[in-house]
């Protein structure tokens, strides 16, 4: 076994996770917030249902003084092509966040059949919780 392998991938999971884990943790109810770090524009017309907008050129101690620190904030934007997601994810991370990074954004999630919420809503697998 090589264990700097290991670690990678350990590590990879730590900061990560992809669209049905996110699905998942939301239809248990696990205390998870997601956030979109892009602009308000963007947030209005298509987002992760339930998301919060923080755009990550406004996080601060001041932005974030009312978030609850005890939960897991999963960070997303658009998809691969976008640094939003890890922006947001380090500026959290920097004010003591727990933070992951969503793999592919909102364009995998979409990819994955899930429904989105907003202006230019898709239709797709809600999430079902047990709220």
């Amino acid at each position: 076994m090589n264990a700097s392998q290991l670690e990678h991938y350990k590590q990879k999971l730590a900061f990560e996770t992809d669209s049905w884990d996110l699905f998942e943790m939301l239809g248990r109810d696990e205390p998870v917030v997601v956030v979109d770090g892009r602009s308000a524009g963007a947030y209005a017309r298509e987002h992760i249902p339930g998301a919060v907008n923080l755009p990550h050129r406004e996080i601060s101690a001041e932005t974030t003084a009312s978030l609850d620190r005890s939960r897991l904030y999963v960070c997303y934007c658009d998809g691969i092509g976008c640094n939003a997601s890890t922006k947001t994810a380090l500026k959290l991370l920097a004010l003591g966040f727990e933070v992951r990074e969503l793999l592919g954004g909102l364009d995998w999630w979409k990819r994955d059949g899930y429904a989105t919420e907003g202006a230019g809503a898709q239709a797709g697998t809600e999430i079902a919780c047990g709220c």
